[in-house]
């Protein structure tokens, strides 16, 4: 009758041998007693000296770590190789790990999602983490809040200032400069963090602090190094993260917050949400980087405020519209984050629009009854409004061929406008709205088939004639002169002077 398969993880400690639990000792010698195979993750731990002046035999696994350029691939040949052997073997496997089985130890998670399905027998005997000795060597009560991360998969939205961060696998030099970089995104350069090495080994152990900037520049990291990063209350650190920026409109709104604030509705604040969207594109036509944040945090604000009046009578909150978003991106990006194709953005974009289709179809609304130029917003500026408009009848084919055509329709409505120049009758006035409107309608058709944005166009335009106009204004008050003393000839000349001196960027 043949016995199952049985693999037992014991925990090392964090190297000092008067850590070690008396259950771990005993299954350690056992192995020497009974012959159970014993294997070690790596030779490279204080413990070892210990199993070698008791002469308790045992393999590592430290060649796997030369012959494997990813530690996923170092992890998963050694959980291979212990569901081999506790296959092969007629006795037990013994596999000892650093520290503690289940902290940060990848193959310990591997063996217990692989075990089961090889029909093998698994069982994990605790060890003192390094996260005891952290706790206290470092002096902090983790019921005040702390996280563990793991510094070779760091990124900085796992990063709480709030809490204190414990950061484990700083094995050299080269992981410690990406952990400083990735840290230092949401921690000022001058924080003061902490290292620790061989915590509670005696002889070896080293605590150092250093500011953030300095981390990389620390000696001696290796497998029993860690980062610790203490909880910050500086609001320099807070004010970059996205739930301070919550809480705080959320105080604006309070009644105990700004009275201005308190009294804004959404329809109040109607305009400003436009007024600082075009104070965006402002930033953006001056290429002022400093100026283009600014705007966006003013923009930003608009977006919070509008949330937190929801959230207040609890229909949604912020993060309800981040969620959305976030949801709906993936969505129509199937060429990204699933299994579709996109070899360029015309295709990208058909597929996003297919998405929307679908997503129209799933509200059950029937998108075979809805005209083709539903979805334009009503408040768009005109120009961006004609555009889009004219996008959208074009995908149906309700287009012209080439641009020569365009032109001549353009061609053709100021003829049309001119007559309606002329005419003097009662109804005249309209008639000029609505042959100067036909007129722009076209000119807007000409920028779409140049793939010119008119908007752009224009705005481009008007910063043109706003800096050769701000020339003919200097040249005159460097003369001592008004618009009043001057006449129309001479702004001529100083407007051909201003396009020759001044260059837009």
């Amino acid at each position: 009758m043949s016995t199952q398969a049985h693999i037992t993880v014991v925990g090392l400690g964090t190297g000092d041998e008067d850590q070690l639990t008396l259950g771990v000792w005993k299954k350690l010698q056992s192995a020497a007693k009974s012959q159970a195979a014993l294997y070690l993750r790596t030779e490279d731990h204080p413990m070892v000296r210990m199993l070698d002046s008791n002469q308790i035999p045992y393999q590592t696994f430290d060649a796997n770590y030369i012959a494997h350029q990813s530690f996923e691939g170092v992890y998963e040949s050694i959980a291979e190789s212990l569901i081999q052997s506790a296959k092969d073997a007629s006795t037990e496997v013994i596999y000892a790990v650093p520290g503690h089985p289940m902290v940060a130890e990848y193959t310990v998670q591997l063996l217990k999602q692989r075990c089961p399905e090889e029909g093998i027998s698994l069982q994990v005997m605790g060890g003192e983490s390094f996260l005891d000795q952290a706790f206290l060597r470092f002096g902090f009560d983790p019921i005040d809040g702390f996280q563990l991360l793991d510094a070779t998969s760091l990124s900085r939205y796992a990063l709480n200032p709030q809490m204190h961060t414990i950061i484990g696998q700083v094995y050299d030099t080269y992981t410690a400069s990406d952990l400083k970089i990735s840290l230092m995104e949401t921690y000022p350069d001058e924080y003061r963090v902490v290292v620790g090495h061989s915590l509670g080994v005696a002889g070896a152990e080293q605590i150092i602090e250093v500011p953030l900037h300095e981390l990389d520049h620390v000696k001696g990291y290796g497998n029993l190094s860690l980062v610790w990063v203490p909880k910050s209350e500086q609001d320099e650190v807070h004010y970059r993260t996205f739930g301070r920026l919550h809480e705080i409109v959320q105080i604006l709104r309070s009644p105990e917050g700004c009275p201005w604030d308190r009294e804004q509705t959404h329809a109040s604040l109607r305009k400003n949400l436009i007024e600082e969207a075009y104070e965006v594109l402002e930033t953006i036509d001056e290429d002022d980087p400093e100026h283009m944040c600014e705007e966006l945090g003013d923009l930003l604000l608009q977006v919070m405020l509008h949330a937190q009046m929801e959230e207040e009578i609890g229909t949604f909150t912020v993060y309800d519209v981040i969620a959305t978003l976030n949801e709906k991106l993936i969505r129509r990006h199937p060429h990204v984050f699933g299994n579709n194709k996109a070899e360029d953005a015309d295709e990208a974009l058909v597929n996003w629009n297919a998405m929307k289709v679908e997503e129209k179809r799933k509200k059950g609304i029937d998108v075979t009854k809805q005209s083709v130029l539903d979805g334009v917003p009503r408040e768009l500026p005109g120009l961006m409004k004609a555009l889009k408009l004219q996008k959208k009848a074009a995908t149906v084919g309700f287009d012209w061929s080439e641009l020569r055509e365009v032109l001549e329709k353009l061609d053709e409505e100021l003829a049309e406008l001119r007559e309606a120049i002329e005419n003097t009758s009662e109804d005249a006035a309209q008639d000029r709205l609505e042959e100067l409107g036909d007129v722009l309608f076209s000119i807007v058709n000409v920028a779409r088939f140049l793939k010119i944005d008119p908007e752009e166009a224009i705005a481009h335009t008007n910063r043109k004639f706003i800096q050769r106009f701000s020339y003919i204004e200097d040249q005159l008050r460097l003369k001592g002169l008004s618009f009043e003393q001057t006449g129309l000839s001479e702004m001529e000349n100083y407007w051909q002077e201003a396009k020759k001196v001044t260059k837009l960027r």
